[in-house]
């Protein structure tokens, strides 16, 4: 029981990593070599993504329409209408950076990996959750920056420009084509090499954050964020994933989805992917205090995490009970960088 709740590895080296900022910073020329291996690394990372995910994969399942579109609902519409409506009562915990990090964290797609892996557990409809967390990703490259464009006008940040929307096109929807592209050559050996892919997609997001924390401790960050100002935070998060899983759950029953269908609808529809939610700020926020944008992310990361696996836990105790006779799932690594 306690290990569910006990961070994962790549939590602790996102930890150790911003401690590491915190006492070292890089600044100078340093910054400037992180930054480009950092760029090199994003570009690597998501042209193996687009090398390793199947065509059928992205095929499969698409006559489900209704549950996708409750998925991409939840993703692009729920969660920023909630960071917008509740703005009122909760920003005044945080710092209005900080704040604007919690708008961008609601304009994230789902992740992908662990959307899967959580909706395997939980004995749910694996096939659609497949073709909606794929979905939710490719989408977002384009969906996210145009939401964050729109909230950045309602936040009194001024409008997103088209430079930033062509670096994400070119830094990520690029590199991804690219490896579709060559899927046929190297599929094969991606699709043997996962750990591979797994590296890169740890590294990519610990050179990113590495490079952000420095830059902000340098501007004074934890000045800014003492520890009320964390706490506030985590009660954003808390509350924020709170309502997606409820709002996802009954509204599921109400539009009259089976169970293997509403759990699919709430572990896609109430994640947001770290993975690509910190390479599409170092883009998208280039002029902001990175450390303060992607700090709401990581900390939803580890509690979207923690709660999704006691849920899915449960709902799989919960088929153990309704069905005596089926065997019991084995469990199914997450893959925590998404």
């Amino acid at each position: 029981m306690l290990r569910r709740f006990l961070p994962d590895r790549f939590t602790c080296a996102l930890l150790c990593t911003v401690l590491l900022a915190s006492v070292l910073p890089c600044r100078g020329a340093a910054a400037q070599v992180f930054g480009v291996l950092t760029d090199v690394a994003i570009a690597l990372l998501f042209f193996l993504h687009g090398a390793k995910l199947s065509r059928a994969a992205v095929v499969a399942g698409i006559t489900n329409w209704r549950l996708h579109l409750t998925v991409l609902a939840s993703t692009f519409v729920l969660f920023p209408s909630l960071g917008l409506l509740l703005r009122p009562v909760l920003s005044p915990l945080v710092t209005p950076d900080l704040y604007l990090g919690v708008m961008f964290l609601c304009t994230l797609p789902s992740t992908v990996q662990s959307s899967i892996a959580f909706t395997s557990i939980a004995r749910g409809n694996v096939s659609a959750a497949v073709c909606s967390a794929s979905a939710s990703s490719l989408l977002g490259i384009f969906i996210t920056p145009l939401l964050v464009g729109v909230l950045l006008e309602s936040h009194g940040h001024g409008g997103m420009s088209w430079d930033a929307v062509g670096g994400i096109v070119l830094q990520l929807l690029v590199p991804f084509v690219a490896g579709q592209v060559a899927q046929r050559w190297i599929g094969g050996w991606v699709q043997r090499h996962k750990p591979v892919v797994g590296l890169v997609d740890q590294g990519s997001i610990l050179l990113v954050v590495y490079s952000a924390f420095s830059a902000a401790v340098l501007e004074g960050l934890w000045k800014q964020a003492p520890l009320p100002v964390l706490a506030g935070l985590l009660l954003i998060n808390v509350v924020l994933l709170t309502l997606a899983l409820l709002v996802t759950t009954y509204s599921s029953r109400a539009l009259g989805f089976g169970k293997e269908d509403e759990i699919t609808i709430v572990f896609c529809g109430s994640k947001k992917s770290l993975a690509s939610g910190i390479p599409m700020a170092k883009v998208l926020f280039a002029g902001h205090p990175l450390g303060m944008i992607v700090l709401p992310i990581m900390l939803f990361h580890q509690i979207q995490l923690m709660t999704c696996a006691v849920l899915a836990r449960r709902y799989a105790r919960r088929s153990d009970t309704a069905e005596s006779s089926m065997p019991s799932a084995g469990d199914v690594d997450v893959a925590p960088a998404d």
